[in-house]
């Protein structure tokens, strides 16, 4: 299965982090060894950019395999599908490998899209569970809609991390999201600017071990927050699943959680479409501090699939700029006459 990423049309973030484990392929064995087949292949992941008639883009992607703890590997699987994986058999090089990929849709500038792109892969593989509590006692000073906000995914870990679980995957990907907000909180620049973010967890559940995109067996993790989609392509018939929803004010899932919380501050502009406070159409998303405490959460609605690789033909990554012109129908069509050479 094959990965395809549309998107249309700050200075880099001050916050640099350094981390070593996560690299730009994936690991493959053969009767000869292992071998590394670089995701940067077009036959891997193709990817078609444009800015339109901007000035300059806002948007950026990111792609890496990851290094994450096998266990947590273990309990997702189980949690979300039932399944009892043994990492044992696919043996250490294999069993922790996670491909990563994320496009970010940014917004009032490019400074939170391109720290994403730089920084969030290796936030991801590198957060655990005994900062959780320091991450929770920040979230609560945000005031307003964080005042009464439980931890959702992070819960079990919010007091203490004594004896607790390992994270799962959705859990590891609330305290990324969350910590790119608080690395964020010091740049006046994030304070009115932000971006979306829909990122994919690609892991092979085959034994012996294969990469995702010749799995048999794939577990797909979607994270999402904004109005990016996922898009995964039947081979029956080009049918689409999509893995996301818009976070809009006006969406069901939305408006329940920010009326539950805040009440009603929808606005409707002159060209007709909604907008929180008046100012954003994303009520999810990462950066525009400013709006935080008016229910404008980092929190990444998470979505998995169990995938029986035969029955599906590849993952499209698409911004808004084109799914706001184009049905889900449409995007997958142009993506399945893309080249891939």
């Amino acid at each position: 299965m094959a990965l395809r990423l549309l998107h249309p049309p700050r200075k880099p973030s001050s916050i640099l982090q350094n981390f070593a484990r996560y690299h730009d392929y994936v690991r493959l064995a053969t009767q000869g060894g292992v071998i590394r087949v670089p995701l940067v292949s077009s036959k891997v992941i193709g990817i078609a950019n444009s800015r339109g008639n901007r000035s300059h883009q806002e948007d950026f992607y990111a792609f890496a395999t990851l290094a994450l703890d096998p266990e947590e590997l273990r309990i997702s699987v189980k949690k979300f599908h039932g399944i009892d994986w043994d990492p044992k058999m696919v043996g250490d090089a294999f069993s922790g490998q996670v491909v990563f990929v994320g496009i970010y849709d940014g917004h009032g500038g490019s400074a939170v899209s391109q720290y994403l792109r730089q920084e969030l892969h290796g936030i991801f593989e590198s957060v655990d569970k005994t900062a959780i509590p320091e991450l929770f006692a920040w979230i609560k000073e945000l005031g307003g809609y964080f005042k009464r906000f439980k931890g959702g995914a992070l819960a079990p870990w919010t007091q203490n991390t004594e004896n607790t679980p390992p994270l799962d995957l959705e859990a590891r990907a609330t305290e990324a999201f969350f910590e790119v907000d608080r690395n964020l909180s010091t740049d006046k620049v994030s304070q009115t600017c932000g971006a979306t973010a829909s990122v994919a967890l690609l892991h092979s559940l085959d034994a012996p071990a294969t990469p995702f995109f010749s799995a048999e067996t794939l577990a797909l993790t979607v994270a999402h927050c904004g109005d990016t989609r996922v898009l995964l392509c039947s081979t029956d018939g080009g049918q689409v699943v999509p893995m996301t929803e818009t976070h809009h004010a006006d969406a069901h899932v939305e408006t329940i959680r920010l009326r539950r919380m805040m009440g009603s501050s929808l606005i409707t502009d002159s060209f007709g479409e909604s907008r929180w406070m008046g100012a954003l159409s994303n009520t999810r998303c990462l950066g525009d501090l400013r709006y935080k405490k008016f229910g404008v959460t980092p929190e990444p609605q998470v979505k998995t699939k169990l995938l029986e690789g035969k029955n599906w033909a590849y993952l499209v990554f698409v911004s808004d700029g084109v799914s706001s012109i184009l049905s889900d129908e449409e995007v997958v069509d142009l993506a399945r006459d893309a080249r891939d050479t």
